[in-house]
């Protein structure tokens, strides 16, 4: 019997760390299945064949797009070369859906079945792309319980697979232990700095957290500052603009949720993480820069009021949001300020980011994926 062949592409570390928890998963209930695809050290860690390395495209923007263009091109002259070659028997897209739905398209050409997991937003911006969507795709699986009636209704074949992130939060973490590991008394207010995962973001958000920062520390001299920094990322260099800009700020590459449990408050990029970190009930504020240029693009065609995924699976501002020109050090620091100072305001927050907990599902995402994955590859053997 042929060994079923599965290829995976994920284009940033947060697809990279998704796919990684279903192939584990996969790998439980079928072991001899063949993995390759495009992603990170992630999903080469869960023992998939990456024959390209995701973190060199991970940006954000489209100028930033266009600026990384020949990298982009590059990798999917590879990955559609790869398809011509391995025909595989299934092929899996994960988030990232500029790229991936340029990849759809080929497969289909190849006649490949396309499994797209972590939706485009479409309830967010260019909601009548669905259609497309559902031309290039054989099913979507969808990780928030309110995307899946968008399928359903444009008649694309659906599943809600929960949140990944449910089962991936600890509730053991020994918070005060690992303080200690990283020099912090358990009576240090912490200020996490969480630029995020791409090179982008570190160029546009780093100066501002450093600013914001400097600014807080001039005020209470004993506040501590945790950076932690993805593994899609230079810690040797990070950790060198740290010690440059004059602060004492702690630079760790320890589990990043260990670092959340760590902090009294945080300002971030928005994304995956804000999920992470709500779940963990840690306040924070959600910080956003792009180009001028791509900015008033992107406003003009999202449609819906939030930027940051924690707010908008609450459907309400839950945390404060900072875009552009208001991503500024005086109006981060002292929203960090309230979140560690008043408490009728932290308490607030902290019951908002509840209601983010029970939206995301009873968990078992993972397993729940992969259970998917065989369904598919045995209607493909039939």
């Amino acid at each position: 019997m042929k060994q079923a062949h599965v290829m995976i592409l994920a284009g940033e570390a947060s697809g990279d760390a998704h796919a990684a928890e279903f192939v584990e998963q996969l790998k439980l209930q079928q072991p001899d299945l063949k993995l390759s695809g495009m992603g990170g050290t992630a999903m080469k860690n869960a023992g998939v064949d990456v024959f390209f390395d995701s973190s060199i495209i991970a940006v954000v923007g489209l100028v930033e797009v266009l600026r990384h263009w020949g990298d982009i091109k590059r990798a999917m002259d590879i990955v559609k070369q790869r398809l011509d070659q391995t025909r595989p028997d299934l092929l899996i897209l994960v988030d990232y859906p500029e790229f991936n739905l340029k990849m759809a398209r080929h497969a289909r050409e190849l006649g490949i079945k396309v499994l797209f997991y972590i939706s485009p937003q479409v309830w967010a911006w260019r909601p009548k792309r669905i259609h497309k969507i559902g031309r290039l795709i054989d099913h979507m699986a969808v990780i928030f319980k309110f995307e899946k009636q968008y399928y359903e209704q444009a008649g694309i074949p659906v599943s809600f697979v929960g949140h990944p992130l449910v089962d991936k939060v600890r509730a053991d973490i020994d918070a005060r232990k690992i303080r200690m590991g990283l020099g912090i008394s358990p009576d240090d207010k912490v200020i996490g700095l969480f630029p995020g995962s791409r090179h982008s973001e570190i160029s546009r958000l780093l100066p501002l957290m450093f600013a914001t920062a400097r600014r807080m520390q001039t005020r209470e001299p004993e506040l501590k500052f945790l950076l932690p920094v993805a593994s899609s990322l230079d810690f040797d260099e990070l950790s060198a603009r740290s010690s440059n800009s004059g602060l004492d700020i702690i630079v760790t590459r320890d589990e990043i949720y260990d670092v959340i449990s760590c902090c009294d408050a945080i300002a971030t990029c928005s994304g995956t993480v804000t999920l992470e970190i709500a779940l963990h009930n840690i306040p924070m504020c959600i910080l956003y820069k792009m180009s001028w240029l791509s900015y008033l693009i992107m406003s003009r065609l999202i449609t819906i009021p939030y930027i940051g995924l924690a707010n908008i699976v609450a459907n309400k501002a839950v945390v404060k949001e900072f875009l552009q020109q208001d991503a500024n050090p005086h109006a981060v620091s002292h929203e960090l300020f309230e979140l560690l100072e008043n408490q009728a305001y932290r308490h607030q927050v902290k019951q908002g980011l509840n209601q983010v907990r029970d939206n995301l599902g009873a968990g078992d995402g993972a397993r729940t994926m992969a259970k998917l994955v065989l369904s598919l590859l045995d209607q493909q053997a039939s």
